[in-house]
């Protein structure tokens, strides 16, 4: 099997409706311009698995839950379709639900909205730390403003996504985003992938983590 190679990530752009999802950016826009007033979203954390321990945990983006558990928050459960449900948000935000229902998924389970009014760097972190859970997700976003980016610490070298799309190996790498001082916003929709999707990645006997990395090393 294809090794696994950091920094990297693999463009989802050819499994998704890309003329459709930029398409919203004007709308995604404005929704958001109206949020920022009231300042009221939750504030996006990193979590603690952050390459540098100085760095802010709460960088200063928020966060839109367009989707929330019905049991006590556990990030190792994105995946559990069955206990997310609609929040208000996602009336809010309903040509985007609309868009989410065209993607490669079964089934869906968390779904966020991160934006920040002044672009503000996102400390490289890792998601978490267990390296045969591989959250299927899909992190998309309407334009190219935000500077997103897989890191490899031991040499520095970053490598940005320069499409609309991408899935990538949380556990093995780090990943964040560079200050660009202006509104910046990303989606994650995570899930079970369809079928046919799956049937295209190379999902590995051990470290399934990894698997992202594995298929875009592999393409």
């Amino acid at each position: 099997m294809t090794r696994a190679h950091y920094p990297s990530y693999k463009n989802l752009d050819p499994f998704i409706d890309v003329a459709r999802l930029t398409a919203l950016d004007a709308f995604i826009t404005e929704r958001l311009g109206r949020r920022l007033a009231a300042s009221a979203d939750r504030r996006f954390y990193t979590g603690p698995f952050l390459l540098d321990d100085n760095a802010p945990d709460r960088p200063g983006s928020r966060m839109i839950e367009l989707t929330r558990s019905r049991e006590p928050e556990n990030y190792y459960d994105l995946d559990r379709t069955e206990v997310w449900e609609p929040t208000e948000e996602a009336q809010e935000f309903a040509p985007l639900m609309d868009f989410i229902a065209t993607l490669p998924f079964a089934a869906t389970g968390r779904m966020l909205i991160m934006y920040d009014a002044v672009g503000r760097a996102v400390s490289a972190h890792k998601d978490h730390d267990s390296t045969e859970l591989c959250h299927e997700f899909i992190w998309f976003r309407t334009n190219r403003s935000k500077p997103f980016y897989m890191l490899d610490p031991d040499t520095g070298e970053r490598a940005y996504v320069a499409g609309y799309s991408a899935w990538f190996d949380t556990v093995n790498q780090f990943h964040g985003a560079d200050a660009s001082g202006e509104l910046s916003f990303s989606i994650r929709v995570d899930g079970v992938f369809s079928d046919a999707l799956r049937d295209c990645i190379p999902f590995p006997q051990v470290n399934r983590a990894a698997a992202p990395s594995i298929w875009a090393n592999a393409s």
